[in-house]
């Protein structure tokens, strides 16, 4: 799923993760994060200007008059410099480092991957540590020069936002990663780039659907965006990839649909069908749970179909494959009928 999701684990640097076996995500992380930073300190860390000052004896870049004429009080010939300087000990390093520190603290790493992370802390000991509850995200800004920092600050993020509070003292503790939002996410992204990848004739993206109002504003109306949109034939699926401990709910010895998903997938279909088609079809694919029972279904609703199906990832990946193919062979085949 990782390496549909981020595309650069298909690198050739990567390659070899495939025959290892792992049994904890946050290993199979660290593996990445080490084999990553690794390709990275090959073709050179990113550095970026940071402002410096410092006394001087001769110019360099703005100086401080205020400073420099404390040193003159003191009859010191220096001058208080203000100036840019390349340096590797920015934000994205910085991150990087203390995903590191994290994942060797971790008792869920494997010593050889601590070993490894280990190299990467030596090498950036000049780089600062972070908070990691206070990493801000939206600080990243990536260009051509740094394209090989993106699928590290990813990883980096789905270490981070699993941290929790820990008493013992050198230690660090992980919440269980299938538990987590960016479980959630991920299974999201490596629905879409599958079908991105093996049914490029289905045009998959994900979209904005806009409401269709007949008078007023949409200014404090939720944004509608969908996990996954096919096309084919003037007919459109609208999938909302789900992926909860519990599929299903029950109340009082009754098992039933989430009615939050179903109107959410309801709303969908029905604004993005403004001409009343029934062309536009919708489908929660919630990811299988140890629940005795695994919703698939169909519903014709106002003459929108609207499906519910489970995608069983705890099966061989072929055979993963096979349910999300026969999900593409159904919108096929119902796009030619219509």
């Amino acid at each position: 799923m990782l390496a549909y999701a981020y595309q650069d684990l298909q690198h050739k640097g990567y390659s070899n993760l495939e025959t290892e076996e792992f049994e904890d995500a946050y290993d199979l992380l660290a593996a990445i994060l080490s084999k990553g930073a690794a390709l990275q300190l090959k073709y050179g860390v990113t550095k970026e200007y940071a402002e410096k000052s410092e006394e001087l004896s001769v110019l360099r870049g703005k100086i401080d008059i205020i400073n420099t004429a404390r040193l003159k009080m003191r009859r010191d010939d220096k001058l208080y410099c203000v100036f840019d300087e390349l340096s590797e000990n920015n934000y994205m390093n910085q991150v990087l480092k203390t995903t590191a520190v994290a994942l060797i603290r971790s008792d869920r790493v494997k010593n050889e991957n601590k070993d490894s992370l280990k190299k990467l802390v030596m090498y950036f000991s000049n780089i600062d540590n972070l908070n990691p509850s206070t990493v801000a995200w939206n600080r990243m800004r990536f260009h051509r020069n740094n394209q090989g920092y993106r699928i590290l600050m990813n990883i980096c993020r789905m270490v981070l936002e699993c941290l929790l509070p820990s008493n013992e003292k050198g230690a660090v503790k992980f919440a269980e990663f299938t538990d987590s939002q960016q479980m959630s996410r991920l299974y999201e992204r490596f629905i879409l780039e599958y079908f991105r990848k093996h049914h490029s004739y289905l045009g998959a993206k994900s979209e904005y659907i806009e409401w269709n109002l007949d008078e007023g504003s949409d200014n404090f109306l939720p944004k509608m965006k969908t996990d996954v949109t096919l096309s084919k034939n003037k007919h459109t699926l609208i999938i909302d990839a789900k992926y909860y401990s519990h599929a299903l709910l029950e109340q009082y010895n009754k098992t039933s649909l989430r009615s939050a998903h179903l109107y959410q997938i309801f709303a969908y279909v029905k604004n993005k069908d403004i001409s009343h088609s029934g062309k536009i079809s919708g489908m929660l694919l919630y990811a299988k749970t140890n629940e005795d029972v695994s919703p698939d279904c169909l519903y014709n609703m106002d003459e929108n179909i609207i499906q519910i199906k489970t995608l069983d990832l705890n099966k061989n990946f072929e055979e993963i494959c096979y349910q999300l193919d026969s999900i593409a062979s159904w919108f096929c085949q119902f796009s030619s009928d219509m």
